[in-house]
């Protein structure tokens, strides 16, 4: 239980949420343009800097940072989540003896499940809010009216019920390998560089207001979107995306790492005051 409830545990939290916030706002318009890809299925650019220039062209300048305030929020509370869960079990698993691949993917996993199930009615709200005054092609879309995060969560509860906030969970949990195996290859590779002496430096499905409640649903809409835009539709914003991913990660697991070894610097130095 200490080292589920350790201080050691809330600082890696701590610095993975900032980590997290950092590198999503610097790349913040690369999911701006991911999403309209993903979502506005009539725009006809199709690369991510020629749909960043329409945006700003057609709704101005800071267009590309429209709902960045609901998705920091959601980010730093889920990378907190997934950063102390991710800590504390593997200081209760690990306990002083050399982790593995195999724990790290483990830990991953069980860390990204918790995640999910803890944060996706943040996602849910902030997906929707980041589409909300958007100018789209596709009429299937309905305009919402959100003054913010708290009445987003009031409007949806009232319309939909307290259970639509968890839309998409179920294909949330399957894409949680994700950061499990980042995770893994990222602690393998610390670990081989810290052997070398080398120092060293971490969609979700949108829901598009569709209810994704089961496997059956997630494969229906898998057809319709091959059925209607062929094999290649299924990738749309792929480049975005990837640019994004490895970007904010770089930058995410830097900040984490400079953040935690000067944290820790700094109580080994108050501790060593108060020794002497």
């Amino acid at each position: 239980m200490a080292s589920v409830l350790s201080y050691e545990s809330l600082v890696h939290a701590v610095a993975g949420a900032v980590g997290s916030v950092t590198a999503m706002t610097v790349f913040f318009p690369l999911d701006t343009a991911r999403l309209r890809l993903q979502v506005d299925e009539k725009r006809k650019s199709k690369t991510t800097h020629m749909v960043l220039l329409e945006i700003i062209k057609e709704e101005g300048l800071l267009a590309p940072y429209r709902g960045w305030l609901p998705v920091i929020s959601s980010l730093c509370c889920s990378n907190f989540v997934y950063f102390y869960t991710f800590n504390s079990l593997k200081a209760v698993w690990v306990k002083g003896q050399r982790s593995t691949t195999g724990k790290d993917l483990v830990v991953g996993f069980v860390a990204g499940v918790v995640n999910v199930l803890l944060t996706t009615p943040l996602w849910v709200v902030n997906t929707r809010l980041k589409l909300q005054g958007a100018k789209f092609r596709n009429e299937d879309i309905v305009p919402t009216n959100y003054k913010g995060i708290i009445d987003a969560f009031h409007q949806i509860i009232r319309d939909e019920g307290v259970l639509a906030l968890w839309n998409g969970t179920f294909p949330s949990l399957l894409l949680v390998f994700n950061p499990a195996i980042q995770f893994m290859f990222y602690e393998g590779l610390k670990r081989q560089l810290l052997k070398k002496r080398v120092q060293f430096g971490r969609h979700r499905l949108n829901p598009e207001n569709r209810t994704l409640g089961s496997l059956r649903n997630v494969l229906y809409l898998l057809r319709q979107r091959v059925k209607r835009f062929g094999i290649m539709g299924l990738y749309k914003g792929l480049e975005a995306k990837l640019l994004q991913t490895v970007l904010t990660a770089a930058l995410m697991f830097l900040v984490y790492e400079k953040l935690t070894a000067a944290t820790f610097t700094i109580m080994g130095l108050k501790r060593a005051a108060h020794k002497h």
